[in-house]
Protein backbone atom coordinates (compact mmCIF):
# COMPACT_ATOMS: atom_id res chain seq x y z
CA UNK A 1 0.00 0.00 0.00
CA UNK A 2 1.26 3.52 -0.97
CA UNK A 3 -1.38 5.93 -0.19
CA UNK A 4 -3.94 6.20 2.34
CA UNK A 5 -6.96 8.57 2.60
CA UNK A 6 -8.49 7.35 6.14
CA UNK A 7 -6.31 7.67 9.87
CA UNK A 8 -3.39 5.41 10.63
CA UNK A 9 -4.21 2.32 13.09
CA UNK A 10 -2.79 3.44 16.62
CA UNK A 11 0.67 2.70 16.86
CA UNK A 12 2.38 2.91 13.56
CA UNK A 13 4.60 5.32 12.22
CA UNK A 14 2.47 8.01 10.60
CA UNK A 15 4.53 10.90 9.88
CA UNK A 16 7.98 12.10 9.95
CA UNK A 17 9.58 15.55 9.86
CA UNK A 18 12.94 17.43 9.93
CA UNK A 19 13.63 20.02 12.87
CA UNK A 20 15.79 22.35 10.95
CA UNK A 21 18.14 25.33 12.60
CA UNK A 22 17.27 27.18 8.39
CA UNK A 23 14.47 25.56 6.84
CA UNK A 24 14.86 27.80 3.38
CA UNK A 25 18.18 25.90 2.99
CA UNK A 26 17.13 22.56 4.04
CA UNK A 27 14.28 22.66 1.67
CA UNK A 28 16.78 23.33 -1.15
CA UNK A 29 18.99 20.69 0.00
CA UNK A 30 16.18 17.64 -0.11
CA UNK A 31 14.65 18.94 -3.02
CA UNK A 32 17.97 18.45 -4.79
CA UNK A 33 17.88 14.62 -3.73
CA UNK A 34 14.61 13.41 -3.54
CA UNK A 35 12.80 15.75 -5.90
CA UNK A 36 10.46 17.05 -3.28
CA UNK A 37 8.08 19.79 -3.36
CA UNK A 38 6.75 22.14 -0.71
CA UNK A 39 3.46 23.40 0.54
CA UNK A 40 4.21 25.90 3.19
CA UNK A 41 2.12 26.54 6.45
CA UNK A 42 2.68 30.25 7.07
CA UNK A 43 4.83 32.69 6.05
CA UNK A 44 9.01 33.75 6.26
CA UNK A 45 11.71 31.21 5.03
CA UNK A 46 11.74 29.82 8.55
CA UNK A 47 8.03 29.06 8.16
CA UNK A 48 6.67 25.16 8.49
CA UNK A 49 6.29 23.21 5.43
CA UNK A 50 4.73 19.96 4.02
CA UNK A 51 6.93 17.78 1.88
CA UNK A 52 4.98 16.65 -1.22
CA UNK A 53 5.39 13.97 -3.49
CA UNK A 54 3.48 13.31 -6.65
CA UNK A 55 0.68 15.83 -5.22
CA UNK A 56 0.41 13.41 -2.00
CA UNK A 57 1.88 14.73 1.52
CA UNK A 58 4.83 12.63 2.42
CA UNK A 59 6.23 14.56 5.45
CA UNK A 60 7.25 17.69 7.18
CA UNK A 61 9.89 20.20 7.86
CA UNK A 62 10.08 23.42 10.12
CA UNK A 63 12.54 25.14 11.97
CA UNK A 64 13.93 23.98 15.48
CA UNK A 65 11.51 24.69 18.21
CA UNK A 66 11.62 24.28 22.30
CA UNK A 67 9.60 20.98 21.83
CA UNK A 68 11.70 19.58 18.91
CA UNK A 69 15.91 19.62 18.67
CA UNK A 70 17.47 19.23 15.21
CA UNK A 71 16.84 16.57 13.36
CA UNK A 72 14.27 13.84 12.05
CA UNK A 73 11.59 12.26 14.25
CA UNK A 74 9.01 10.03 13.21
CA UNK A 75 5.35 9.95 14.76
CA UNK A 76 3.65 6.91 15.79
CA UNK A 77 -0.46 6.83 15.51
CA UNK A 78 -2.57 7.76 18.48
CA UNK A 79 -6.10 7.82 19.04
CA UNK A 80 -5.86 9.44 22.63
CA UNK A 81 -2.82 11.71 22.78
CA UNK A 82 -3.90 12.46 26.50
CA UNK A 83 -3.76 8.25 27.07
CA UNK A 84 -0.47 8.34 25.65
CA UNK A 85 1.27 10.63 27.80
CA UNK A 86 0.00 8.91 31.09
CA UNK A 87 1.61 5.73 29.45
CA UNK A 88 4.61 7.07 28.40
CA UNK A 89 4.98 8.27 32.32
CA UNK A 90 3.99 4.92 33.18
CA UNK A 91 6.30 2.90 31.08
CA UNK A 92 9.62 4.93 32.80
CA UNK A 93 9.75 7.83 30.29
CA UNK A 94 8.83 11.19 30.20
CA UNK A 95 6.84 13.96 28.42
CA UNK A 96 9.00 16.61 26.50
CA UNK A 97 6.05 18.67 24.71
CA UNK A 98 2.27 18.19 24.75
CA UNK A 99 -0.04 17.13 24.09
CA UNK A 100 -1.22 20.29 22.19
CA UNK A 101 -3.46 20.61 19.17
CA UNK A 102 -2.12 22.46 16.18
CA UNK A 103 -5.20 23.86 14.83
CA UNK A 104 -7.98 21.85 13.14
CA UNK A 105 -4.98 19.51 11.69
CA UNK A 106 -4.56 17.14 15.04
CA UNK A 107 -2.82 16.88 18.01
CA UNK A 108 0.86 16.16 19.04
CA UNK A 109 2.71 14.89 21.58
CA UNK A 110 6.58 14.72 21.81
CA UNK A 111 7.71 11.49 24.56
CA UNK A 112 11.31 10.36 25.82
CA UNK A 113 11.71 6.61 26.68
CA UNK A 114 14.33 5.90 29.34
CA UNK A 115 17.44 5.99 27.09
CA UNK A 116 16.48 9.84 25.89
CA UNK A 117 15.09 8.83 22.44
CA UNK A 118 12.18 10.83 21.64
CA UNK A 119 9.83 10.09 19.69
CA UNK A 120 6.72 11.90 18.30
CA UNK A 121 2.63 10.80 18.62
CA UNK A 122 0.23 12.77 16.48
CA UNK A 123 -3.79 12.11 17.21
CA UNK A 124 -5.30 12.58 13.10
CA UNK A 125 -7.47 15.60 13.02
CA UNK A 126 -7.36 16.90 8.91
CA UNK A 127 -4.03 15.45 8.76
CA UNK A 128 -3.80 12.18 9.26
CA UNK A 129 -0.06 12.04 8.64
CA UNK A 130 1.69 11.23 5.87
CA UNK A 131 -0.56 10.44 2.59
CA UNK A 132 2.11 8.29 0.46
CA UNK A 133 4.32 5.79 1.67
CA UNK A 134 6.86 3.53 0.08
CA UNK A 135 7.23 5.15 -3.26
CA UNK A 136 10.01 7.19 -4.26
CA UNK A 137 10.81 10.26 -2.27
CA UNK A 138 8.46 8.74 0.52
CA UNK A 139 9.25 7.32 3.73
CA UNK A 140 9.69 3.33 3.66
CA UNK A 141 11.04 2.50 6.99
CA UNK A 142 12.14 3.85 9.89
CA UNK A 143 15.01 2.76 12.83
CA UNK A 144 15.30 3.29 16.46
CA UNK A 145 18.66 3.86 17.66
CA UNK A 146 19.24 3.64 21.36
CA UNK A 147 21.51 3.47 23.91
CA UNK A 148 19.47 0.87 25.69
CA UNK A 149 17.89 -0.78 23.25
CA UNK A 150 15.84 -3.05 25.78
CA UNK A 151 14.62 -0.09 27.79
CA UNK A 152 13.62 1.45 24.30
CA UNK A 153 11.67 -1.82 23.15
CA UNK A 154 9.82 -2.31 26.72
CA UNK A 155 8.51 1.48 26.16
CA UNK A 156 7.52 1.04 22.72
CA UNK A 157 5.19 -2.18 23.49
CA UNK A 158 3.99 -0.31 26.93
CA UNK A 159 3.09 3.06 25.02
CA UNK A 160 1.89 1.57 21.48
CA UNK A 161 2.01 -1.85 21.69
CA UNK A 162 4.68 -2.55 19.17
CA UNK A 163 6.55 -5.91 19.50
CA UNK A 164 10.19 -6.68 18.74
CA UNK A 165 10.93 -10.20 16.51
CA UNK A 166 14.77 -11.02 15.47
CA UNK A 167 15.30 -12.78 12.43
CA UNK A 168 18.36 -14.14 10.87
CA UNK A 169 21.25 -12.23 9.39
CA UNK A 170 20.10 -9.29 11.82
CA UNK A 171 22.73 -7.06 12.95
CA UNK A 172 23.33 -7.78 16.87
CA UNK A 173 20.88 -6.20 18.78
CA UNK A 174 18.77 -5.25 16.13
CA UNK A 175 15.27 -6.66 16.03
CA UNK A 176 12.21 -5.66 13.79
CA UNK A 177 9.01 -3.97 15.58
CA UNK A 178 5.59 -4.80 14.56
CA UNK A 179 2.17 -4.10 15.90
CA UNK A 180 0.65 -6.78 18.48
CA UNK A 181 -1.40 -9.33 16.31
CA UNK A 182 -0.29 -8.60 13.29
CA UNK A 183 2.79 -10.10 11.57
CA UNK A 184 3.85 -7.50 9.48
CA UNK A 185 6.94 -5.36 10.32
CA UNK A 186 6.46 -1.92 10.53
CA UNK A 187 9.99 -0.64 11.66
CA UNK A 188 13.39 -1.86 13.52
CA UNK A 189 15.22 -0.65 16.91
CA UNK A 190 18.55 -1.28 17.98
CA UNK A 191 21.99 -0.25 19.18
CA UNK A 192 22.99 3.20 18.23
CA UNK A 193 25.00 1.68 15.37
CA UNK A 194 27.55 5.27 15.28
CA UNK A 195 25.23 7.22 15.55
CA UNK A 196 25.83 10.73 17.89
CA UNK A 197 22.92 9.70 20.04
CA UNK A 198 19.43 8.30 21.01
CA UNK A 199 16.77 8.70 18.13
CA UNK A 200 15.01 7.69 14.91
CA UNK A 201 16.84 6.97 11.68
CA UNK A 202 14.54 7.44 8.79
CA UNK A 203 14.75 6.24 5.18
CA UNK A 204 13.15 7.05 2.02
CA UNK A 205 12.96 5.23 -1.21
CA UNK A 206 14.88 6.46 -3.89
CA UNK A 207 15.30 4.94 -7.88
CA UNK A 208 18.83 4.93 -7.31
CA UNK A 209 21.10 4.91 -4.07
CA UNK A 210 24.11 6.03 -5.86
CA UNK A 211 22.73 9.42 -7.84
CA UNK A 212 20.70 10.42 -4.48
CA UNK A 213 23.99 10.15 -2.40
CA UNK A 214 25.90 12.29 -5.39
CA UNK A 215 22.94 14.90 -5.36
CA UNK A 216 23.49 14.59 -1.65
CA UNK A 217 27.07 15.33 -1.51
CA UNK A 218 26.88 17.73 -4.58
CA UNK A 219 24.57 20.04 -2.53
CA UNK A 220 26.35 20.12 0.73
CA UNK A 221 25.21 17.00 2.18
CA UNK A 222 27.34 14.50 3.79
CA UNK A 223 28.15 10.20 3.29
CA UNK A 224 28.24 8.50 6.89
CA UNK A 225 27.47 4.87 5.07
CA UNK A 226 28.27 4.48 1.97
CA UNK A 227 25.82 2.86 -0.58
CA UNK A 228 26.01 -1.17 0.54
CA UNK A 229 23.71 -3.69 -1.02
CA UNK A 230 21.98 -5.90 1.67
CA UNK A 231 18.75 -8.21 1.35
CA UNK A 232 16.95 -5.52 1.70
CA UNK A 233 17.89 -3.18 -1.07
CA UNK A 234 20.81 -0.79 -1.95
CA UNK A 235 21.19 1.19 1.04
CA UNK A 236 23.32 4.61 2.20
CA UNK A 237 23.34 7.07 4.88
CA UNK A 238 23.57 10.63 4.76
CA UNK A 239 23.49 14.21 6.77
CA UNK A 240 21.90 17.10 5.52
CA UNK A 241 23.92 20.44 5.31
CA UNK A 242 23.25 20.86 9.30
CA UNK A 243 24.11 17.01 10.05
CA UNK A 244 20.24 15.53 10.26
CA UNK A 245 20.87 11.94 9.22
CA UNK A 246 18.68 10.22 7.22
CA UNK A 247 18.85 6.41 4.66
CA UNK A 248 18.15 6.40 1.31
CA UNK A 249 17.44 2.89 -0.02
CA UNK A 250 16.46 1.59 -3.53
CA UNK A 251 14.82 -1.97 -2.99
CA UNK A 252 15.35 -4.87 -4.73
CA UNK A 253 13.25 -5.37 -8.06
CA UNK A 254 10.22 -6.73 -6.96
CA UNK A 255 10.53 -7.06 -3.34
CA UNK A 256 7.67 -5.97 -1.18
CA UNK A 257 7.76 -2.66 0.96
CA UNK A 258 6.48 -3.20 4.58
CA UNK A 259 2.29 -2.80 4.65
CA UNK A 260 1.54 -0.03 7.03
CA UNK A 261 -2.46 -0.78 5.90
Amino acid sequence: MSRRTRPWPAGLPCWTDLASPDPAAARAFYAAVLGWEFRLRGEGPDAYAHVVVDGEVAAGLGPVTEAQSAGWCVYLATDDAEATARAAVAAGGRVVAGPEAIGPQGRVLFVADPSGAVTGAWQAGALIGASVVNEPGALVWEDLRSADPDASRAFLREVFGLEADTFDGAPDGYTTLRLAGEQVPCGGAGPLFGAPGPGWLVYFLVPDTDAAVAAATAAGGGVVGAPDDTPFGRMAVLTDPHGARFAVMRAPDGAPQPDRS
